[in-house]
């Protein structure tokens, strides 16, 4: 049993880039739709999470894949690992 290898298997969620305002780190909007329990019907709902960002590579718009990651600070759970789509610049 202790020379089995440990797989952590972690979450991964795609979003929305809705600021890049700071230094290596982007918050990143996820939107879902969930049953509700008692009237069955699908109920949207939103949540934000903040993001590290190691090259800086992401801008408002643009839609990503995030990871969950150990505690970079405060707020941060959360790693990019990769640009899913690009925002279109007008």
């Amino acid at each position: 049993m202790a020379d089995k290898e440990h797989v952590v298997r972690r979450k991964v969620l795609v979003g929305r880039v809705r600021s890049d305002k700071m230094e290596k780190t982007i918050v990143v909007e996820v939107h879902r739709r969930l049953m509700h329990p008692v009237y069955k019907k699908f109920v949207k709902s939103r949540r934000r999470y903040m993001a590290h960002d190691e090259k800086n590579d992401c801008h408002v718009g643009d839609t990503v894949e995030i990871q969950e990651d150990r505690p970079r600070s405060r707020h941060k759970r959360w790693r990019v690992t990769r640009v899913v789509e690009r925002a279109v610049l007008t």
